[in-house]
């Protein structure tokens, strides 16, 4: 139908060339206008300067587009989107689509659709069957992995089922090492591990009476926790160290006076 449909407008077109051409000019004049010539785009075996192509060389697609409010015939070696090509012995053609299809290859098979349906088998669906995702950014009915409710591809996720959580674009069941579970949000969080600081300097050298000895002592040495760990991470390494030191005797105000007094003299 689409082809008698096609063949009709090119026998108008051919009706109305005739009927514009000049007084006094005869068929073969005619078709001297009609005929290949500097004018034709590429691809038009015949045309007018009015209505455009009128047939079209081998393998080329006979399609009729929008010059205003005039359709103008064109020659194409692919059709448009929203149609298909549609060979036969007397004249291939561009067909439309069927109107839910945005882009399609042939009559029964859709390869896009419009806002709205999802791409289904070659067939724009409003909704898609069950187990699979209607994926608006596509268009597309998209089958997702296991445990997932949303997904853009077949292996990236969007969203997870409600007992499962959410990580890399894949729902676990639980979180793997190195991260651990926001029950809240239903995802696997990095965990944080502790960062500590350089070492202090060693303290004075103090004595405890728990020691014995009159000299005996310790001093101590800290470092600050930069970063602190997560709820499950591994602990801190400590932050103070002890270790056991000798008092230095002190001299006595004597002692002290007397080597001055020698330094002067």
């Amino acid at each position: 139908k689409e082809n008698m449909r096609i063949q009709s407008l090119l026998w108008i077109l051919h009706l109305l060339n005739l009927t514009e051409a000049q007084d006094g000019m005869n068929i073969l004049q005619h078709r001297r206008l009609s005929s290949v010539s500097s004018d034709c785009r590429s691809g038009c075996a015949t045309c007018s300067p009015l209505n455009g192509c009128l047939t079209c060389k081998s393998r080329f697609f006979f399609h009729l587009e929008l010059d205003g409010i005039r359709q103008r015939g064109t020659c194409l070696t692919s059709c448009p989107r929203g149609h298909y090509g549609r060979r036969s012995p007397n004249i291939s053609t561009c067909t439309r689509c069927k109107a839910d299809c945005a882009s399609c290859f042939s009559e029964h098979f859709c390869t896009s659709c419009h806002p709205g349906h999802f791409l289904f088998r070659g067939r724009c669906e409003n909704s898609c069957p069950e187990g699979l995702t209607e994926n608006a950014a596509l268009r597309e009915c998209t089958e997702c992995p296991a445990g997932c409710e949303v997904c853009t591809r077949r292996n990236v996720c969007t969203r997870c089922r409600e007992d499962l959580y959410f990580l890399h674009n894949q729902c676990r069941l639980t979180c793997p090492r190195g991260f651990e579970s926001d029950v809240q949000l239903m995802q696997c969080i990095p965990q944080n591990r502790c960062e500590v600081g350089e070492w202090s300097h060693w303290g004075s050298c103090i004595r405890k009476r728990r020691m014995r000895g009159f000299r005996k002592g310790e001093q101590t040495r800290t470092r600050r926790i930069l970063n602190s760990l997560s709820v499950h991470g591994d602990p801190c390494p400590h932050v103070s160290e002890i270790r056991k030191c000798v008092i230095k005797k002190r001299r006595k105000k004597k002692e002290i006076r007397m080597q001055k007094k020698g330094e002067n003299n």
